[in-house]
This record gives structure tokens, C-alpha cells and sequence, in this order.
């Protein structure tokens, strides 16, 4: 396995976590999503706005991840839409429970594969008040998957 150790990995401002914040990626608004839901930090006004647009099957075809806040809260928004394209609403929420594992589980020094740029994010386990931040994105996915019935 992977070791998370090296550039892309020191510290909570790593490359990729730096890289994602500065650029992110799926931004513009879709004109017609299937699913959507807003998340909201009152206590440090992290916010996003998560719109999908699944196909027949049910995989993801477009994403859109409008994030505000902190630059771990982006980077996971960010790294996060990139990784659900061509994913279908189970593979996601299967995703999306991995990730969980890894930010509230115990450490572990090798990188899970399935989670590829995400597994930057691990560094933010040594700040437990910003696991939050990471974890934003992904409350908003699992309610927009969950809560809403999709629109097609």
C-alpha cells in the first residue's frame, strides 16, 4: 500500500489539499440536477452547495460543488466532485462511508486506494476541530442521495 508520507501529504496544508483550494474543480451551477442539498456551519460559516446530475443508471454525470470557508472544507469539495464522476448513487455512498472511516477512525500510515487525492485529507485527523470541515461535502452528499428522491 501507499505510504502518506511526502509532499502531497506534510501537514494539513499539503500539496493536494493546497492545489484543490487554490483551483477547485466543478464549480459552475448545473441547469438541471437531479439531486442537490446545502450545508451550513453556523460555528465557523463553512458552507456548500452540492448539485448532481445522475443518469438512467443512476452514475454520476455532473457535479457541482460551490464550497465557502476554509481551505479544508474546500479542498474536500473539490477533491470530493472529483471523485464521484462515473460513480453510480451506491458506489458513492459506499465512497462516502469510507472516507468517513478513515477521518473518525484510528490512523492508520497507509493510504486506502479506493479514496485516491482524498486520502491527502487524513492530515487533518491531527486537528480533530477541522474534521468537520472535511466532512462537510460529504453530509451534504449523503443527504442529497438519501433524503431527496431524484428529479427526472
Amino acid at each position: 500500500m501507499t505510504q502518506l508520507t511526502g509532499p502531497a501529504f506534510d501537514g494539513l496544508y499539503g500539496d493536494l489539499i493546497m492545489e484543490h483550494f487554490r483551483s477547485p474543480r466543478n464549480r459552475a451551477l448545473l441547469s438541471a440536477p437531479t439531486v442537490e442539498a446545502h450545508e451550513f456551519n453556523p460555528f465557523c460559516g463553512d458552507r456548500i452547495d452540492l448539485q448532481l446530475t445522475l443518469d438512467a443508471r443512476g452514475a454520476a454525470i455532473a457535479v457541482s460543488a460551490r464550497s465557502e470557508g476554509c481551505s479544508i472544507i474546500q479542498a474536500s469539495a473539490s477533491m470530493m466532485s472529483d471523485a464521484l464522476l462515473g460513480r453510480t448513487a451506491p458506489e458513492i455512498l459506499h465512497l462516502s462511508a469510507n472516507f468517513r472511516a478513515i477521518m473518525q477512525g484510528p490512523p492508520t500510515p497507509n493510504a486506502n486506494p479506493t479514496l485516491g487525492d482524498l486520502n491527502a485529507l487524513t492530515a487533518v485527523r491531527q486537528y480533530p476541530v477541522r474534521i468537520k470541515c472535511a466532512l462537510l461535502p460529504w453530509t451534504a452528499l449523503e443527504q442529497a442521495l438519501t433524503s431527496h428522491p431524484p428529479r427526472n
